[in-house]
């Protein structure tokens, strides 16, 4: 798919996937689960959620519609549970990034501008395929912070 919006999306979450990975893997272990102040998010937990947050946009993108049997007390545990092994979160990341990918990639031109209704406002799926790059570029950058504050 030369030249087009979602061969430069999936390009771009094929490396914000890798470069979240090189975050991560740059802390020292012991640092990878540290809070900073013990009240911020840890790098596990972002890229935890990064991993999981990404089937989701698949589901969304294959649906049009955003998941009603989304829970977020179950997504917060979910999270939690896997953000306590790094190997399991990198496999999941992996593996749900090749996923989005597939469903960005499969998303035809006319789907671009279809609007999905979600809790906090209304997103075109042109931009949802997008999110997967976006969140995982975010959290890179959260965890490369970690990475400063973990070395004062």
């Amino acid at each position: 798919m030369p030249n087009t919006i979602q061969s430069y999306i999936s390009k771009a979450t094929t490396k914000a996937a890798n470069d979240l990975i090189t975050a991560v893997e740059n802390l020292p272990e012991d640092k990878r689960g540290w809070s900073p102040l013990g009240k911020g998010r840890s790098a596990l937990d972002q890229a935890a959620e990064c991993a999981i947050l990404n089937a989701s946009t698949v589901q969304m993108l294959q649906s049009k519609s955003f998941p009603t049997e989304f829970n977020y007390e179950e997504f917060k545990a979910r999270k939690a549970e896997l953000a306590k092994d790094w190997s399991a979160v990198k496999e999941l990341l992996l593996s749900n990034t090749a996923l989005a990918i597939s469903a960005i990639e499969a998303v035809p031109d006319s789907d671009l501008d279809v609007e999905v209704p979600m809790p906090w406002g209304t997103y075109t799926i042109g931009s949802i395929m997008s999110y997967p790059y976006w969140n995982m570029s975010y959290h890179e950058g959260q965890t490369n912070y970690i990475g400063f504050l973990a070395a004062e």
